[in-house]
């Protein structure tokens, strides 16, 4: 069996509900995956988007959620699971605001991409020193045993 990311708010390609936004409420999204391979310990799940700040002319990716230690026998992150309503032992790292939460889609101009992508570990990481992204991959590094990914877009509202 494939190791497959969904959403029970989105579908793949398909726009973001903005109650999951900066327009809405902000929380995360519900997630749901099947498929971990043998050896599952832990996942980890890294959301972003490319095209920051403007599609046209990206500048850098954008880094809205960092959670790792995800317990291998959880197969779902409930809406709104950021702080502390993850999973009994999960972990957050720093997103690109600066805080260890969900950020939420918030573009500034243009349809963005947010690409949410979710790691099988064959280890369950620990405290990282770096708990940002550029860190979690390399305390991932060796250790990655399937990725699955989804993607939904979003184009805020002109107020």
């Amino acid at each position: 069996m494939a190791f497959v990311l969904r959403s029970p708010a989105f579908v793949h390609g398909g726009p973001i509900p903005a109650e999951y936004t900066c327009e809405g409420r902000d929380s995360s999204p519900p997630l749901e995956w099947s498929g971990a391979p043998a050896g599952t310990k832990s996942f980890a799940l890294i959301v972003e988007d490319p095209d920051a700040p403007d599609p046209a002319a990206p500048k850098r990716v954008w880094v809205h959620w960092v959670v790792y230690d995800i317990p291998a026998n959880v197969t779902r992150l409930e809406k709104g699971a950021s702080s502390a309503r993850l999973p009994p032992g999960s972990r957050e790292g720093l997103n690109d605001a600066g805080r260890l939460q969900y950020h939420g889609p918030c573009p500034p101009i243009g349809k963005h991409r947010y690409f949410h992508t979710l790691f099988a570990l064959d280890t369950v990481l620990g405290p990282l020193r770096d708990n940002t992204k550029a860190g979690l991959v390399r305390a991932m590094d060796g250790h990655v045993l399937a990725t699955a990914e989804l993607m939904g877009t979003y184009v805020k509202s002109r107020r």
